[in-house]
């Protein structure tokens, strides 16, 4: 079984979202900075594979250009896989999905879809949301939040998870501090 094992990228933390691009067939991906190095460093990342052998840094370098105070003495942060995207530090970016529904506005078809689960340990919340991140032609054109209201005024209320869309076009978005999965829809009518 172990000659079966490849490694296709490596320095990689806490990766929980994954999928997929539908039009490139390539995977993005999630991944959750460091903690313990203050409310504003590092960024959470949404990453991409591009080819095999890709390294994106951790633990050495951060979002793809701090150098870990600990581990990262001897090293470059250009040699390294920098983010697509910053997403934020501590916003915990958990579920991540291409939309290709079409119960939703065209401009959300092939949008990357963003579970952030929020900030434990950052002195000012963050995340506590779903982000719709567009693309176009791979590359990052919008980041815009799509469904909030999880936290107000310091005190959160819901705890996305992960995203799902259905084949109807809505989209499956679980909260794990309620213990719910709530249906989102577009009431705009047939993506128009």
């Amino acid at each position: 079984m172990a000659d079966k094992v490849r490694v296709i990228a490596t320095g990689i933390r806490n990766t929980v979202g994954f999928d997929w691009q539908p039009a490139t067939g390539r995977l993005w991906f999630t991944d959750n900075g460091r903690d313990m190095l203050g409310d504003d460093i590092p960024s959470d990342e949404l990453n991409e594979i591009t080819r095999t052998g890709q390294n994106f840094g951790y633990p050495f370098c951060h979002q793809g250009d701090i150098l870990d105070p600990e581990f990262g003495r001897g090293h470059a942060c250009k040699d390294y896989t920098p983010p697509v995207l910053k997403l934020g530090a501590h916003v915990a970016s958990l579920g991540m999905r291409f939309y290709a529904g079409k119960q939703f506005p065209p401009g959300y078809r092939g949008a990357i879809l963003l579970a952030e689960h929020g900030s434990w340990n950052r002195t000012k919340k963050s995340g506590y949301r779903v982000m719709a991140v567009r693309l176009e032609g791979g590359k990052v054109v919008s980041r815009e939040p799509l469904i909030t209201g999880f936290e107000q005024h310091e005190s959160a209320g819901g705890r996305p998870v992960d995203v799902q869309p259905m084949p109807d076009g809505s989209v499956l978005v679980s909260d794990d501090l309620a213990g719910a999965v709530y249906q989102v829809t577009y009431r705009g009518g047939n993506g128009k």
